[in-house]
């Protein structure tokens, strides 16, 4: 066992878990005042959820067997699981590792409930993350990371491009369109620092999503920290130019998104790539989401409240895509064929444009059916005059 190995992954597990509560300040400030109580509740209250269903169900599922789409129920509440094992590679216990993963289980449903603020009931909310976890979280862990056929295609995904950010903005867009517009669709950001203070948390929580992603402190880890943090400047300076240009002023919450669009899109890549291909990779997520969230959403009609389709779908799917542009065997061993820009062929381009497309299907097919069977079991929408007022705990009132 690796101590200085199992230090690294304990602290990227802290910092990745550090994200979620930076997202509940993040969505907080851009929602109006009268729903920052419910937006934080609903992104808080998964950290106790998905902890336990990923326990109970959620490692079985994901890293047991090696079925082509989802593994088996074998390690039901990791019994039969020696969590002490040493990985032979990172050389961290089997426990630490489950850990880890854990913390990517709690993030990836958080990320949706930007797109359906101030309108859905939390015991939906509830049913519905506890089913989409086991029917489409779940299986692509197992497909992409877990001996799935994805990984068998050669899909190079260091962090959770696709089974994070294409899966959770997919899950956000679906949603969205199956829920409805909110009554009142004026959008005020009541709190901006909440804004600045939840991008500042993200970001520092991401260097244990993307570096930690390597599993030991190594040329890996560095080379992921290195290019998070090029490619999340790149965005934003691409987002406050993209302003300047076609509003013309910069915002706080344009940069902050921005940031955000950079961290999204370099996920896929950050340990495959240099520094160079992470800049552009950061920039062209920031100009696609632009684009996006500016022309294209407003012809769609889809009421994804904060953009959460806009920034972690289209930045992922662009992330995912790039990475079959500018992976490199130079930066990392791991990669079998460079990226059309480094020489590789079409090969690995053509992999990440089918890994990313199997993945927008999936969720959006099993979104659809899980909405439906569930929309007829239980209520989804608030009441009128609950939305209108705006959902408070009794300790807000």
């Amino acid at each position: 066992m690796s101590l200085v190995n199992v230090l690294f992954i304990m602290v990227a597990s802290i910092l990745v878990f550090f994200m979620t509560p930076g997202l509940a300040l993040f969505y907080g400030g851009l929602v109006p005042k009268k729903n920052m109580v419910n937006t934080f509740i609903g992104v808080f209250f998964i950290c106790g959820l998905a902890s336990l269903l990923w326990v109970v169900i959620g490692y079985s599922l994901s890293f047991s067997g090696q079925g082509p789409v989802v593994g088996n129920l074998k390690a039901l509440m990791m019994y039969h699981l020696n969590l002490a094992s040493v990985l032979p590679d990172s050389r961290i216990p089997l426990g630490l590792y489950a850990l880890y993963q854990m913390m990517f289980a709690i993030i990836t449903p958080a990320l949706f409930i930007g797109a359906i603020v101030g309108r859905v009931r939390l015991p939906f909310l509830a049913a519905f993350i506890i089913g989409w976890s086991v029917l489409i979280y779940y299986p692509l862990v197992h497909m992409v990371w877990g001996g799935g056929f994805l990984q068998h295609l050669g899909t190079l995904d260091f962090a959770g491009g696709t089974v994070v950010h294409i899966n959770a903005g997919v899950t956000a867009f679906t949603l969205s369109l199956l829920v409805g517009p909110r009554l009142d669709r004026t959008l005020r950001h009541d709190n901006q620092a909440l804004v600045l203070i939840g991008t500042s948390m993200l970001w520092l929580g991401w260097y244990g999503f993307n570096a930690g992603s390597a599993l030991a402190i190594n040329e890996i880890a560095v080379q992921a920290m290195l290019t998070t943090t090029v490619a999340t400047a790149g965005a934003m300076v691409a987002w406050q130019g993209l302003e300047l240009i076609f509003q013309p002023h910069v915002t706080l919450v344009g940069t902050c998104t921005g940031a955000l669009c950079g961290l999204v899109a370099i996920t896929p890549a950050t340990g495959y790539v240099t520094i160079t291909g992470a800049t552009l990779i950061g920039i062209g997520g920031a100009i696609i989401s632009y684009l996006f969230v500016r022309f294209i959403k407003p012809l769609l009609k889809v009421d994804d409240t904060l953009d959460a389709f806009g920034c972690h779908g289209i930045s992922g799917i662009w992330g995912s895509i790039a990475t079959g542009l500018f992976a490199t065997h130079a930066v990392n061993p791991a990669v079998v064929h460079n990226g059309l820009f480094y020489g590789g062929g079409w090969q690995q381009f053509l992999v990440q444009i089918g890994a990313t497309a199997i993945t927008m299907v999936y969720t959006f097919v099993m979104v659809w059916i899980l909405y439906r069977i569930l929309s007829r079991l239980l209520p989804v929408r608030m009441s009128a005059r609950d939305e209108v007022r705006g959902w408070r705990s009794e300790v807000a009132e």
